[in-house]
């Protein structure tokens, strides 16, 4: 074929989109660039993510990036979770649950996660393995909390609050091997909200600007600090940068990438007409 030539595309009526290659949760997620320019990309199947920083850090900007590559993935189902409603509420027509300040909703939906966690594992223990792959025939679930300590410090009493962080934390721990991601943030990284037993099960870790050395080391793990790594250090002005630390590894300072509410808009209302057709093991929470 020469320059010359033309090619005649299929008609399209008024009402359809053209659909391009899906995404799939077992595709790396791009995160931003390090220091040095270079692209950073997040294997996030069978792993979690914790988020942290002071406010305007930048933290629901890089959690709605990972929404963003699992909303646009066919073989993930969408859990969100945000007691603002504003920061997730644009993936909400994308979503099968979408969780506002109703801390009773919260721990129903978490709940369901619970069975069907429980449920994937019998299926596991049926065909004698241990994970799930990416050819079986359920997809993967993303659990996106926004504020961890409006569920868990905030909203109802200390039972459901003690409950609700009960759930997490066997989500959290157990989910991993049957493609139960957890993606979670906070403003508040004190030890109360984030002990350290609920921190080390994430095996990536995200500390936005912190306001003190302490906060930052409850992120990123104890000794951070004291070895030269502390997000205190950040500049207030630089929204998105942080430091970045995986399992056994060293902090990167890394700069999130950004997505504008108009990007999130185009990206949410795409993701929700693809998955119109599409039936989900937790929608039926409500």
């Amino acid at each position: 074929m020469d320059l010359t030539d033309t090619i005649e595309l299929p008609a399209t009526s008024a009402d359809t989109v053209p659909v391009g290659a899906g995404l799939s949760i077992f595709d790396p997620v791009f995160l931003g660039i390090d220091e040095f320019g270079q692209a950073v990309y997040l294997p996030m199947i069978y792993r979690n993510i914790l988020i942290g920083g002071e406010p305007g850090a930048g933290k629901s900007s890089l959690l709605n990036t990972i929404v963003g590559h699992a909303a646009l993935c066919p073989d993930v189902r969408l859990c969100l979770l945000d007691g603002k409603q504003v920061e997730l509420g644009l993936w909400q027509d994308a979503a099968d649950v979408f969780v506002g300040p109703d801390i009773e909703h919260a721990i129903r939906t978490l709940r369901r996660v619970q069975t069907v966690m429980d449920n994937r594992y019998s299926f596991l223990m049926s065909r004698r393995r241990r994970k799930i792959g990416r050819n079986d025939v359920f997809g993967q679930i993303l659990v996106a909390c926004d504020e961890i300590a409006y569920f868990s410090a905030t909203a109802g009493d200390k039972k459901t609050q003690e409950l609700f962080a009960a759930l997490l934390r066997d989500i959290v721990a157990r989910g991993r091997a049957v493609g139960i991601i957890v993606a979670a943030a906070t403003q508040r990284p004190s030890s109360d909200i984030i002990p350290p037993s609920l921190r080390d099960l994430f095996a990536w870790r995200f500390a936005g600007r912190c306001t003190n050395d302490v906060s930052s080391d409850i992120i990123l793990g104890h000794g951070w600090y004291a070895r030269g790594f502390s997000s205190n250090t950040i500049d207030p002005n630089n929204q998105g940068e942080g430091f970045l630390i995986a399992e056994g590894g060293i902090p990167n300072r890394v700069k999130a990438a950004y997505m504008s509410d108009t990007d999130i808009i185009r990206v949410a209302d795409y993701a929700a007409w693809t998955r119109r057709h599409d039936s989900s093991e937790i929608g039926a929470v409500a």
